[in-house]
């Protein structure tokens, strides 16, 4: 098929698919997935290859520079010490106990081959961890645990991945090399990251134009990433990090007008490149089974096995063992930390360590030939093992994770709820307070009364025994709908005799439909 073709198609596919994933209520990931595996075993429809370049350079810096933005600093600071034993702690325990496992029990897997598959299945995937979360509503500490962790792991996992591909390559390896490549790697992709992030805010207090602004915002992640990559640092880190002290400053970067239309924007992009990533992880099915066709199947299921049994065992033990013990024995300051994890949170973050499109583009940027000519050892296998690996984990862990966090009592939607009714309340008591002794004249009249009214009705959902106010606000919101729907057709009318131009009619929607998303 031609270009366009393909992309109708992934298009149309996108859409029918993560339509069946909210009607199913699903997390839309393992839906994409699943359907893009079905897809590729469709006869005769051509494979469809992924090169890791777009994964790594068209994917994940916009998606990372999202999730960095939108995170809580808050919340990150405080489990800075839980995301560090997990980041660090846990990718490098990993990384050994998977090669341990595949050289010990899947003939012909060599210490160095067995590094390189378990430093690409080390770290959890940072576009399925926050997508998954997002959608199931966790309380927030966890998934700040979860999300905070997954952006970290990615720059540690990916650094031990480079060095073990080169010791595979060259047949050399040195810890002290591979020490004082983890830490350049990282800071200077921080401080680029930092670097980057100081550049565009000071360019942005500049701009004041909504359109401009919005692409500069996504002309940011791709920056800090190519500049990163360049200086042979972390890309990953440098998206995270401008992400993340961008999303501080939010509020003295963004105009009102440019904050809503960024928003709207920023939700679009960052949907259809989830979507359009995880489907094309699913279509790569039929192209990743051809290259094993001529391995034994049961060599082939003992690797999958395997290296499946222990990504999922280990992080349990280590939620349960080895990462309180660490918290003890890491120097800090215990009564900055938040309180200690109960044992239903630790299932819950145990289980929440989905491998991702970070280490399917790492499997398939592993080099065909090594040093001398010959081809690198088990990468078929390599890259076979990574992509069953990903579908286990968001299949199995991503359609029982709701069910647990539900039954575990751990979600967080009415915590939320009345959290934003109580911040709701304290805006518009605020707003009173400030408009205090304006005068009587009708302005500040209407004005106190839209207030009054607004904290009325935002006062009820948290009052159990005020009937009559939530009876008020059910009024009032029926009532307000109704007359926005009058005001929108007198408009139309206008615009229809030819009264009203486009531009304006555009203008005034846009306000309606302000009003109206705020009585909701």
């Amino acid at each position: 098929m031609a270009h366009a073709e393909v992309l109708i198609a992934l298009l149309g596919a996108l859409v029918v698919l993560a339509g069946a994933a909210r009607r199913l209520d699903i997390p839309s990931p393992i839906v994409l997935v699943a359907g893009g595996v079905g897809i590729s075993l469709i006869p005769g429809l051509p494979p469809v290859h992924l090169e890791s370049e777009v994964i790594f350079l068209v994917f994940l810096p916009p998606l990372l520079y999202a999730a960095g933005f939108n995170s809580s600093p808050r919340e990150l600071r405080a489990q800075a010490r839980h995301i560090a034993i997990l980041a660090i702690g846990l990718v490098g325990a990993t990384t050994a106990a998977v090669a341990f496992a595949v050289h010990l029990v899947v003939p012909g897997f060599a210490w160095p081959e067995a590094f390189v598959l378990g430093a690409i299945l080390a770290p959890t995937d940072p576009v399925a961890a926050v997508a998954v979360m997002q959608r199931l509503q966790v309380a927030p500490r966890i998934a700040s645990l979860v999300e905070g962790e997954s952006l970290v792991n990615d720059g540690v996992g990916l650094v031990a991945y480079r060095v073990a591909v080169a010791a595979t390559a060259t047949g050399a390896f040195s810890v002290l090399d591979a020490g004082g490549e983890f830490v350049l790697t990282g800071t200077g992709g921080v401080a680029i990251g930092l670097a980057v992030g100081w550049a565009v805010a000071a360019l942005r207090r500049r701009i004041d134009d909504p359109p401009v602004e919005i692409a500069l915002s996504l002309f940011t992640p791709y920056l800090a990433y190519v500049t990163a990559e360049a200086a042979h640092t972390s890309g990953i880190l440098a998206a995270v990090t401008v992400g993340l002290y961008l999303g501080t400053r939010g509020d003295g970067l963004f105009s009102a007008s440019a904050r809503l239309e960024a928003l709207a924007f920023w939700k679009l992009l960052v949907f259809l490149l989830e979507s359009t990533l995880f489907l094309l992880m699913g279509l790569q099915f039929a192209e990743v089974a051809g290259r094993i066709e001529e391995l034994s199947a049961g060599r082939v299921a003992l690797a999958v096995l395997v290296t499946a049994l222990v990504v999922i065992l280990l992080r349990l033990l280590w939620m349960y063992s080895v990462g309180p013990l660490l918290r003890v024995l890491i120097p800090g300051r215990p009564k900055e930390e938040p309180p200690k994890l109960d044992p239903a949170e630790r299932l819950v973050v145990g289980w929440s360590g989905m491998r991702g499109a970070v280490s399917l583009a790492a499997a398939l940027a592993i080099p065909a030939t090594v040093d001398g000519g010959g081809a690198f050892p088990q990468r078929d296998l390599i890259v076979f093992v990574t992509f069953s690996v990903i579908v286990l984990n968001l299949v199995v862990q991503g359609l029982t994770l709701p069910v647990l966090i539900r039954r575990l009592g751990l979600a967080a939607g009415d915590d939320l709820d009345d959290a934003e009714h109580r911040a709701r309340v304290a805006a518009a008591e605020a707003a009173l307070a400030a408009l205090g002794d304006a005068g009587d004249d009708d302005a500040a009249q209407r004005i106190r009364g839209m207030y009054e009214s607004r904290l009325t009705r935002r006062r009820a959902p948290l009052e159990e025994s005020a009937e009559h106010e939530r009876e008020h606000a059910e009024i009032y919101t029926e009532l307000r709908e109704e007359l926005l729907r009058a005001e929108r057709r007198a408009v139309l009318e206008l615009h229809e005799r030819g009264e009203l131009p486009d531009d304006a009619l555009r203008r005034i929607q846009r306000d309606l439909d302000l009003e109206e998303a705020r009585l909701s």
